[in-house]
């Protein structure tokens, strides 16, 4: 290994350090989230709502950096007959690219989650049954399917009268986050 870092000129020694800082880093990181550590939530340190400069500098867009910007460098060195300058260009050009990759990767990504939360206005029209009684003109708790699940809401009586434990509804309308339901009629 010696051998090969002494054949190596000073700008070929600064690509291949920044490659191995990058590739290190890049699996140094991939190691710690299969163990299950530095995964916090929050996904892909990409912020939708901050500035495109400070959603390219995440730790992801750093290490593609480094590595493929010592990859390309050291590759565009040995490889052809450019001079240390145009690889260099080359090498910050690739860099680049892969960290603009990376954001566009991690963005595209976050469109891809959901909240989970159901909005209530979708039950309207459900049916379901009394969970825990409605007592009059206050509220109790119903379960009414949506989307294929059963669901249980917070509920109001729509005539202000009580619904007992188990009375079939179906729900006319939504009140904040409160169902306002009606006994339902065979």
């Amino acid at each position: 290994m010696s051998v090969f870092f002494e054949g190596l000129g000073r700008l070929e020694l600064f690509f291949v350090v920044c490659a191995l800082i990058g590739g290190g880093m890049l699996l140094l990181r991939l190691l710690l989230l299969l163990v299950g550590f530095g995964d916090h939530g929050e996904g892909a340190d990409v912020h939708p709502d901050s500035d495109t400069g400070f959603q390219l500098l995440s730790i992801q867009g750093i290490t593609a950096f480094f590595m493929m910007f010592g990859l390309v460098g050291y590759a565009l060195l040995r490889t052809t007959t450019w001079s240390a300058a145009f690889a260099s260009v080359g090498a910050v050009v690739a860099g680049i690219g892969s960290m603009f990759l990376i954001q566009r990767i991690f963005l595209s990504m976050g469109r891809l989650q959901s909240s989970g939360t159901l909005p209530t206005d979708r039950a309207v029209g459900g049916e379901g049954s009394v969970y825990l009684t409605i007592p009059a003109r206050g509220t109790g708790r119903v379960q009414v399917a949506i989307a294929g699940r059963l669901r249980e809401f917070e509920a109001t009586s729509a005539d202000g009268g009580a619904l007992a434990t188990g009375e079939l509804v179906r729900v006319t309308g939504v009140s904040g986050d409160v169902l306002v339901v009606e006994r339902k009629v065979n």
